[in-house]
C-alpha cells in the first residue's frame, strides 16, 4: 500500500500515537489505539484509530483493517457492560466534505441513540479530563 497522499505526520492523532499528547488510553495493540474523545458526542465516546498514515479508509492496508475492527468489537463490548446499553452509534467520516475533521482514520464508537447526539467539532470545549480518565479506566477494565 502506498503512503496516502496528503497525510500530515503532524496531526494530533499521529502526535497521540508517537507519544507527544497524552490521551486517555482505552485500549492499545501493536496496531491499533483507543482512547477518550475528548470533546464527547455522548459519554463514553471512544476512538479507534490504525497506528499506520491513513486518512481514509482506502488509505489502509487490509491487517489494519481487520485490526480497527476487531478492537471495535472489544470497545463495544466493553461499552456496553460500563454503560448497560446495547445501542452504540457507529461513526466513520471520510474527507472534509463528510465532516472528517482530523485527517487520519478514526472510528467513533458513542453508546448512545443518533437521536440524542451532541455536536462535535463545533462545539470546542473538551470534556472533563478527570471524568475521561475514570471512564478510560472503567472500560478498560471491561475488556
Amino acid at each position: 500500500m502506498n503512503k496516502p497522499l496528503n497525510y500530515d505526520a503532524n496531526n494530533i492523532f499521529a502526535k497521540i500515537i508517537k507519544g507527544e499528547i497524552p490521551n486517555h488510553t482505552v485500549y492499545e495493540d501493536d496496531k491499533t489505539l483507543a482512547f477518550m474523545d475528548i470533546m464527547p458526542m455522548a459519554e463514553g465516546h471512544v476512538l479507534v484509530i490504525p497506528k499506520c498514515e491513513a486518512v481514509e479508509l482506502s488509505d489502509m492496508p487490509a491487517d489494519y483493517l481487520k485490526a480497527i475492527f476487531e478492537t471495535a468489537q472489544k470497545i463495544m463490548g466493553a461499552q456496553r457492560k460500563v454503560f448497560e446499553r446495547d445501542g452504540i452509534v457507529q461513526m466513520q467520516l471520510n474527507s472534509e466534505q463528510a465532516g472528517q475533521t482530523v485527517f487520519h482514520y478514526h472510528v467513533h464508537l458513542i453508546p448512545t441513540s443518533i437521536h440524542t447526539l451532541r455536536e462535535h467539532a463545533t462545539l470546542n470545549q473538551q470534556a472533563d479530563h478527570g471524568k475521561l480518565a475514570e471512564l478510560a479506566q472503567r472500560l478498560a477494565e471491561s475488556i
